[in-house]
């Protein structure tokens, strides 16, 4: 028997280990599946074929399988703008792209920077002397941008153009949370400052309507003139000003509308478009699809880019990117987790980095996240780096505290900046629960024992420190400002009181000192290190790192559009823009619960949503539904 058990044991032994190898395996073989890149072999000559099926962002954010199962929905895809861009440049100098096929039916939008940056790229392949064809099921202000520096838009039968230009309705909380008997104690400074005005009034207040107004009349003034720049021809008046005469005129028929208006130039199917384009690059020898052409997709093409890629040089200028609300942890990419980015900034200092190029793409978050930013930015400094700023679609409030670490700040015309002020907000549910009968008791040694107490509510001492906080902060922000852009703090507090400016009025203010892109701030870098052109090589931070859904998002994103599950005609356009609105109700009740500490936060950056208005179809799990079930159950 003893013989036996020795033998049991043995081959239990040899199962158990072959059990853990063949796991190891596993994991092994998933470790290389998720990790795999697009093949660049799949690069043909013909067109290149840019099917934008999601948002044009600053940074990709990183797929969450779970979360995607748990949903039961696919993530809307991303797309960086530097590497759109980068794609469009090398096809215009590529002899085997002979042109460009931009499928914009699935496109989602993206913020005013990155829309006049991929337009750049547009006019740049067209100066090659290379023809664009842009095709749409239905074009809205984003998509329409784009298509508009093309030698053809095409528009499907059934589609049209639908110009909404930016603005609309906000949310205001301040009479629900008082039906509910709900607290929201509010700490703020500055008079524009308002990111609490949801939680405390029914509308906006004036400074707010002033400011916000003035923002919008300048991005709208701005995508109106890159369209006629580009577009003459299109009547933008006529269908903003006289829409019901203007689709009465074409018997409602908005894609013949749209065609009259100049928006574009034909209607057509997009077999048809396809067949359009395969007259001028040759047809598609991979595939008897109705409609294909000969073309390269944007995933090997990018890949194929990228792997060509060639060291500048000796030189090293390090980009660090600053994308999304900012927040004290390890959020991102696409977030920027304040852990994570400073992480990031203190292992480059080994690097010996000749420059360093902060890009902020971000309507701020929390103070100690912001600062926490800086300090890292600083520490480059202080060893010498030198520091310049680019600035995205945003760098407002906690993006311009990080932003003053710069010694060199870029804009651009629609950048939104400034909104130098802070504020807290605090839910206290003293009321709500008094009104299930339930109350609160207790010892103190002092006012501040228990303090603040969102159940019992807050002391007066309790609401002094809490102001008192963020007033300190609010003056460590003008102490920034002054410093770092050689003015009195007078003047900083003049600037700030949380207004917002576009970047036109804040260069004029001495807010930034430079309109230029990313690549024009790598430059300066540069020539502030002392390198010349072709002497250096540009290095992302945080851009080397494992990635393991790049496969998985090929598989989640293959022939899923965007558009495919809510429609793709006009009035479905504007269905999933309201049905966009319920996530805004989740951000906003989330934030108010989260209770993050002092915040340094943008509200007029998320009126103008850096997705270009045009936000997915999905509603988040979770978060504000159960919260609602719980205000309002018995």
């Amino acid at each position: 028997m003893g013989f036996a058990r020795k033998v049991w044991r043995l081959l239990v032994s040899i199962k158990d280990a072959l059990a853990l190898l063949f796991l190891l395996l596993f994991f092994i073989g998933l470790f290389t599946i998720l990790s795999s890149r697009p093949n660049p072999g799949f690069v043909r000559d013909g067109a290149l074929l840019l099917d934008i099926n999601g948002s044009i962002v600053e940074e990709v954010s990183p797929i969450d399988p779970l979360q995607a199962l748990i949903s039961q929905t696919l993530p809307t895809r991303e797309y960086a703008s530097r590497d759109l861009v980068r794609a469009i440049d090398a096809a215009a100098a590529d002899d085997r792209i002979e042109a460009l096929a931009l499928d914009l039916t699935g496109f989602l939008g993206g913020g005013a920077v990155h829309m006049s940056e991929v337009s750049a790229a547009l006019d740049r392949f067209s100066a090659a002397n290379k023809p664009i064809f842009a095709y749409a099921y239905a074009y809205t202000d984003d998509s329409l941008l784009l298509a508009a520096h093309a030698d053809e838009v095409w528009v499907d039968p059934m589609g049209g153009v639908a110009i909404t230009g930016p603005g609309g309705e906000s949310l205001y909380y301040a009479d629900a949370l008082e039906r509910f008997n709900i607290t929201a104690n509010v700490y703020r400074v500055g008079t524009y400052k308002s990111a609490v005005e949801p939680y405390i009034a029914a509308g906006m207040s004036p400074e707010a309507r002033e400011n916000l107004s003035q923002l919008l009349a300048t991005l709208w003034q701005e995508w109106r003139a890159n369209v006629r720049a580009v577009r003459p021809q299109a009547d933008i008046e006529l269908v903003t000003t006289d829409v019901a005469g203007w689709l009465e005129a074409a018997n409602y028929d908005i894609a013949e509308a749209s065609v009259a208006a100049g928006l574009a130039d034909r209607t057509g199917t997009r077999i048809e478009w396809g067949e359009h384009v395969a007259e001028a690059v040759g047809e598609d020898e991979w595939s008897n699809e109705p409609g294909s052409f000969a073309s390269t997709a944007y995933d090997p093409w990018i890949a194929d880019v990228n792997q060509k890629a060639d060291s500048g040089g000796e030189g090293r200028i390090a980009v660090v990117t600053v994308s999304g609300d900012i927040s004290d942890g390890e959020a991102g990419p696409g977030d920027a987790g304040a852990a994570r980015i400073a992480g990031l900034l203190d292992d480059a200092l080994d690097d010996d980095l000749d420059a360093l190029v902060v890009r902020i793409n971000s309507p701020g978050g929390t103070v100690t996240g912001s600062e926490t930013i800086r300090r890292a930015v600083m520490r480059h400094r202080d060893a010498g780096t030198p520091v310049v700023v680019s600035m995205g679609n945003y760098a407002a409030s906690g993006g311009y505290w990080v932003a003053t670490a710069g010694e060199h700040i870029f804009a651009e015309p629609e950048t939104l900046t400034g909104s130098i002020g802070v504020f807290l907000v605090v839910p206290s549910f003293e009321g709500l629960l008094s009104d299930y009968g339930v109350t609160t008791d207790g010892v103190r040694t002092t006012p501040l024992s228990g303090q603040p107490d969102v159940l019992a509510g807050f002391t007066p001492e309790a609401e002094a420190v809490l102001q008192a906080s963020t007033t300190g902060f609010y003056n460590r922000f003008l102490a920034l400002v002054a410093e770092a852009r050689g003015i009195t703090i007078e003047r900083a507090d003049e600037l700030g009181q949380g207004r917002v400016w576009d970047g036109g009025a804040a260069r004029q203010l001495g807010l930034v000192d430079q309109f230029g892109d990313l690549d024009a701030a790598i430059t300066w870098a540069a020539n502030r290190a002392e390198l010349e052109e072709g002497d250096y090589d540009v290095r992302f931070l945080g851009s080397n790192a494992p990635r393991y859904d790049s496969l998985l998002a090929q598989l989640l994103f293959s022939g899923n559009d965007a558009t495919e599950a809510g429609g793709r005609d006009v009035a479905s356009i504007f269905a999933r823009r309201e049905l966009s609105r319920l996530q805004r109700v989740s951000e906003d009740l989330d934030r108010l619960m989260a209770v993050e500490g002092v915040q340094a936060r943008c509200m007029e950056c998320a009126a103008v949503p850096a997705s270009g208005g045009s936000p997915g179809t999905s509603t988040p799990p979770g978060g504000w539904l159960p919260l609602l079930a719980r205000l309002v159950g018995n």
